[in-house]
């Protein structure tokens, strides 16, 4: 049995604004076995195979859950372009993005849309990211992963390279949705951005008979929505989750609060666009309309998280990496910008951590319990105070 007992650390656990310190953790195969104060700790037992690391100076932190990722997608500032590489080399990329989100401590990824191929290990015709999901249970070196198959989209709306499912009416958008639960998807993931700018492609009662029927058979619906009619029809329709939400009113806000639908942010990828206007030269980027329109989405975007959370909507926090321009190893970007936004930074851990596993139903997710799985890792500084702490990975407690 592999024992390891980390000494002296401090804990941020996301439940309050207060550090604790002076922390020690055993752990026993995989498990934590106590948690105890540092000058009062049990009795490890036989000294003779307890490793023991000096984790003075340290915070242990709960393994963090990235709730928007698209785990078969490379990302980058050609993340459009990159989703038709082909099925072979999008499962490559899950792999390299499975290795860099353990390494920068997150356990949890919720896929939430990758390309429907032939998948090129099992054969199966299915969006890629279930296989990939499979494929990673056992391997503890590699996130646990909820997925939600591909992309549920009304005709007209996402490029043919996308490899998506498609609909003309609500009876085609019902059926592609069963076809996505009896292919394996753990949810289900509505794409409520339409062919025409604004306009939800979907009414809610349309969206209401997915999520009726995804209810009943135990399973969430999210939905991509940034402007905010596409919003609005999402949460009227049922919806568990809103994704991006980039347009939201104080009314929507309290009607989104009162149902108890979840906002999965995903503020980051407005300052990963303006950084590419100096790293790129891409017109979309650097041109001055471009830089001057991004810079209002941001401010749009931060205020609807700043509604969202006063009106008291449970945040979770993602980076759309790989369907985005983010990558994998970049969820603390995302907690900084929700700090930026108005949340405290104990609230953005959280919403990295424990809100997330809130949103997968999953109860160990962004934990640290006695009891419970050794998923956690330990960073340099105080997350609480300083946001910034959780880029500085010193080591991950699932990979030693």
């Amino acid at each position: 049995m592999a024992r390891v007992l980390y000494r002296d650390a401090a804990l941020a656990d996301g439940r309050s604004d207060q550090l604790r310190l002076g922390v020690s953790v055993l752990v026993e195969d995989g498990v934590i076995s106590w948690i105890r104060p540092t000058d009062g700790e049990d009795d490890p037992g036989a000294s003779s195979g307890v490793r023991v690391l000096d984790a003075s100076g340290a915070t242990i932190v709960p393994g963090m859950v990235d709730a928007h990722s698209h785990v078969t997608l490379p990302g980058g500032a050609h993340w459009i372009d990159r989703i038709d590489d082909g099925p072979e080399a999008l499962v490559d990329a899950a792999e390299h993005n499975g290795e860099l989100l353990s390494r920068a401590g997150v356990r949890w990824a919720r896929d939430v849309g990758s390309p429907r191929y032939a998948d090129p290990v099992d054969s199966r015709t299915r969006a890629l990211a279930l296989g990939v999901r499979d494929r990673w249970r056992g391997r503890r070196e590699m996130p646990y992963l909820v997925a939600a198959g591909t992309w549920l989209d009304r005709a007209g709306t996402l490029p043919p390279a996308v490899h998506t499912v498609t609909a003309t009416n609500a009876d085609e958008l019902v059926a592609n949705a069963e076809g996505q639960l009896d292919d394996g998807a753990d949810f289900l993931k509505l794409y409520l951005q339409g062919p025409d700018p604004g306009v939800a492609p979907w009414s809610p009662d349309e969206v209401a008979r997915v999520t009726s029927m995804a209810h009943a058979r135990g399973v969430k619906v999210t939905a991509h929505a940034a402007a905010i009619e596409e919003v609005r029809a999402g949460v009227l329709g049922g919806v568990d989750s809103i994704e991006h939400g980039d347009e939201i009113d104080a009314e929507t806000a309290a009607e989104m609060a009162r149902r108890g639908t979840y906002l999965s942010s995903t503020l980051s990828v407005f300052p990963s666009w303006r950084s590419f206007g100096a790293t790129t030269s891409l017109p979309r980027f650097t041109e001055p309309d471009r830089r001057k329109r991004l810079a209002e989405r941001l401010e749009t975007a931060q205020e609807s998280v700043r509604l969202a959370h006063r009106a008291g909507v449970r945040i979770a926090a993602g980076t759309a990496f790989g369907g985005g321009s983010l990558r994998p190893n970049q969820l603390a970007w995302e907690v900084e910008s929700l700090v930026t936004a108005g949340l405290e930074p104990w609230e953005a851990l959280a919403a990295a951590t424990w809100r997330g596993g809130e949103l997968l139903s999953e109860p160990e997710a962004g934990v640290i319990r006695e009891g419970g799985p050794a998923d956690f890792f330990l960073v340099h500084g105080d997350p609480l105070s300083d946001p910034s702490a959780l880029w500085r990975v010193w080591r991950v407690a699932w990979l030693d």
